[in-house]
């Protein structure tokens, strides 16, 4: 039996393993190893990403999609996914007026902004191919998304419970799956649900009316699935990753029972480029030959989507590290179970700037204490597109006095969207001067082309990611980082006095 899993610009094929029944790739031109896909595929999985951002939804791909649905063929589409199916998606976030781009029409429903990143319970309200013999069930999975919001007369086959709408507290049961009339196209906002419900695999496999034979079948054609899906950095970039790694590099394959050596990339303040240099390095260093884990400080895992992108990485529990209420999951528990991962190298991005929170009542609510807690290494980032070079140089040298203060290592430190070199020489010496970070460097400008290349508002996964793993690559240098890293121990965290000493 074949299952196809849709593998076109913009989709994350990686970011979960959809219960591991992808048995075959959907390109853009609709075809499966040179045969139209509703002639040899017996079901179909559309992943998340940015599949109607990135306009990668091709009229080839679309009819191949209506032939299997008129065939009755399974097809099952999670968040982007869901969208493609959709009639309509409004990408317009912070527009003054809507951006429209047009589904398949093929579940009648909407979308609009709204953010949710939570772990989600969700239950199901109605049957389906995916929901059968479910109905009043409870399960789980996780949310992602930018857009949200949905209208529309589709039949509701999921509710999920949700904790946080927009970056605010709002408790709230959302529509998170709607089907057909026919009940064999359902479209979910619930990424995991296949992988942690087995009872959603086991209905999707008796709809195909898979014998036990073909079901092992279809494991083992995974396997060389995800093998084949690994093979490539990105989609459709021609990027592989190398197979082997320097001298340097190698250090970080040794010691399977100890925690990857770990690098924070941290920042005074929101829109300096976190997203984009946790990226790029992640990218760049994945080309090498290296398996690079990437976190989240606090709950917006949307921000490292970009990085799972180029890596085909897993959004895993420990993605989100938690701040306060905000997360998922301690710090000292997501350390413990990337101990015997095989990863060589774990990249955290920070939340907002490093100290943003640290005088919150709660504990631990910013980066700076996370990383204390753990002995993570920094790298500061500091962004001229305010303020300036100067600006960003005088504002990264306060912060980084404190970190060094609080015991804090910062072995590098990166001015962002240096627009003259000549100025950045001059602070390159003032900040060498007034901190302990010898690693002072500088990443242009970068000219994006159009709308579409900020994760805040829409981004274009393709062109983001590319341009920032070009950018890494030809402006830092990957050897010095990855000696900046070192291996994290989870030590506890501040009180709330011995931080009040520090202001």
């Amino acid at each position: 039996m074949k299952i196809g899993l849709v593998y076109v610009k913009g989709a994350v094929p990686g970011f979960e393993d959809f219960g591991f029944l992808p048995t075959h790739l959907l390109k853009g031109n609709g075809m499966v190893k040179g045969e139209k896909a509703h002639k040899v595929l017996d079901g179909l999985i559309i992943p998340g990403g940015s599949i109607m951002e990135s306009g990668s939804l091709t009229g080839e791909l679309g009819e191949e999609i209506h032939r299997m649905n008129q065939e009755g063929k399974f097809i099952l589409g999670i968040c982007s996914g869901f969208q493609v199916l959709a009639q309509k998606t409004d990408i317009g976030r912070r527009s003054p007026c809507p951006i429209i781009k047009e589904g398949l029409g093929i579940l009648d429903v909407s979308f609009s902004p709204l953010i949710s990143n939570d772990q989600v319970e969700a239950t199901i309200v109605d049957e389906s191919f995916l929901t059968r013999g479910l109905r009043g069930e409870t399960i789980s999975g996780f949310h992602c998304h930018t857009y949200g919001q949905l209208e529309g007369e589709g039949s509701t086959i999921l509710k999920s419970k949700i904790k946080r709408v927009n970056y605010s507290d709002s408790p709230q049961e959302v529509v998170a799956g709607v089907k057909n009339l026919e009940g064999n196209v359902v479209g979910t906002m619930l990424h995991g649900c296949l992988d942690e419900n087995p009872a959603l695999v086991e209905n999707i496999l008796e709809f195909l009316g898979a014998s036990e034979k073909q079901v092992q079948g279809i494991y083992n054609d995974n396997k060389e699935l995800l093998k084949k899906i690994k093979q490539e950095v990105g989609i459709e970039t021609g990027l592989k990753p190398f197979e082997t790694v320097n001298k340097t590099m190698n250090k970080f394959r040794e010691g399977a029972d100890r925690i990857p050596p770990t690098l924070m990339i941290a920042s005074t303040g929101s829109d300096s480029g976190k997203t984009f240099i946790s990226t790029g390095l992640a990218g760049a260093l994945y080309k090498k030959g290296l398996k690079v884990a990437i976190l989240k400080v606090g709950p917006d895992i949307r921000d490292i989507v970009p990085a799972l992108y180029l890596t085909k990485g897993k959004m895993e529990k420990y993605s989100s590290i938690k701040i306060g209420h905000l997360g998922w999951m301690e710090l000292s528990l997501a350390l413990e179970n990337l101990k015997k991962s095989q990863f060589d190298l774990i990249i955290i991005e920070g939340v907002m700037g490093v100290f943003t929170g640290i005088l919150n009542e709660k504990i631990p609510y910013s980066g700076a204490e996370i990383a204390l807690a753990a002995n993570i290494p920094v790298i500061m980032v500091s962004g001229c597109n305010k303020g300036g070079i100067e600006t960003a140089a005088v504002d990264v040298v306060s912060q980084v006095k404190l970190l060094e203060k609080m015991g804090i290592k910062v072995p590098g430190i990166i001015l962002n969207r240096v627009y003259n070199q000549d100025i950045f020489h001059h602070v390159q010496k003032y900040i060498k001067k007034e901190t302990l970070t010898r690693q002072v460097m500088a990443l242009p400008k970068v000219k994006m082309k159009q709308r579409g290349t900020t994760p805040e508002v829409e981004i274009k996964l393709e062109e983001f990611c590319i341009s920032a793993l070009k950018t890494a690559e030809e402006h830092l240098d990957l050897n010095k980082i990855l000696m900046m890293a070192h291996e994290p121990e989870f030590n506890g965290y501040l009180t709330r006095e011995d931080i009040e000493n520090f202001f």
